[in-house]
């Protein structure tokens, strides 16, 4: 089992780019830096949904990754999203993040699982490959019930006991999956560390893991910190006030039409809170429609979230 700690929040930034596309690794500085500067905060997600990862060449997924990596100073764990699509693939994407600084990684299903599921098996090969090539420590991702690439207990029981898997994130979205199978997954091995992704759904999972890896975290990542503290208290008037506080945020942020919105959400924050400059996107995302960031803005200001205070580089 991996010496990694997440037990807190693990935030899962956006990526910044300059106003002309390019990855800005001036704002990944600042933004890393405040990031690593929240106490609570145990590392950092990079190349996910929130992330554009999969929008990325191979160069700038390095890139991502060791300017993190130094806007962190190396105090934190760096960790990669996984997504290339076969074992293969995914590996030597694995072995890449490795060279670039990644302390670990955070494995995707095939995407073509998402249309047309998987065989059984198959997730397991997919982890048993990336950790033999790579020897990078690595998350399983629990993907949303409505998606074809949803693992059923079983599997996920059987990746969680493979070498070098040390964390799950989990993104089921199902309530009563989620209230069945993650007592489950915490008595075969109770040294597995449960995260939540539920960006969304916090308060209702809050009780039941050691703590969050999600995009939110990028953002506003003082009140989260709170909510999990709370939620391990078992403190549940505590954390009921956290998300009722967030949830103009939340509102703002998640529940919009397509989830992939809230990333260009998230950096509309960013800018309200000082860290940004823009809000730039890379296609296929778009921006956001007009009136969108004073709507943020507002938000976040109602959650008592205003500017960030960005540590001065040495």
């Amino acid at each position: 089992m991996s010496s990694i700690d997440l037990r807190g929040l693990v935030p899962a930034p956006v990526t910044p780019f300059t106003r002309d596309g390019d990855v800005d690794v001036d704002a990944i500085h600042r933004l890393g830096s405040w990031l690593g500067s929240v106490e609570g905060v145990k590392g950092l997600v990079v190349l996910g949904h929130a992330g554009e990862g999969t929008f990325l060449t191979q160069a700038e997924q390095a890139l991502v990754i060791s300017s993190f990596r130094d806007a962190v100073d190396g105090r934190l764990p760096i960790i990669a999203g996984i997504t290339g699509e076969g074992n293969k693939v995914a590996a030597e994407e694995a072995q890449r993040a490795v060279d670039a600084g990644a302390s670990a990684g955070l494995v995707y299903p095939s995407h073509g699982w998402l249309r047309f599921g998987y065989q059984e098996g198959a997730p397991q090969s997919r982890y048993k490959g990336i950790y033999e090539t790579s020897g990078l420590p690595l998350i399983l991702f629990q993907y949303p019930d409505a998606t074809k690439a949803t693992y059923n207990l079983d599997t996920q029981l059987e990746i969680a006991g493979q070498e070098g898997v040390f964390a799950t994130k989990n993104g089921v979205r199902n309530m009563r999956r989620w209230d069945t199978e993650i007592p489950v997954l915490r008595a075969a091995f109770p040294e597995l560390q449960i995260l939540t992704c539920h960006d969304e759904y916090l308060l209702h999972t809050m009780f039941d893991v050691d703590g969050a890896l999600v995009g939110y975290g990028g953002l506003a990542p003082e009140p989260l910190v709170e909510l999990i503290a709370a939620g391990k208290a078992k403190d549940y008037a505590k954390a009921r006030e956290v998300h009722d506080r967030l949830l103009p945020v939340t509102k703002n942020v998640y529940h919009r039409g397509s989830h992939m919105e809230g990333t260009v959400a998230l950096k509309e924050g960013l800018v309200a809170r000082g860290i940004l400059e823009h809000a730039t996107v890379r296609t296929p995302l778009l921006p956001l429609a007009p009136g969108a960031h004073e709507e943020i803005a507002l938000a976040l200001a109602s959650a008592h979230l205003g500017l960030a205070s960005v540590p001065a580089r040495a």
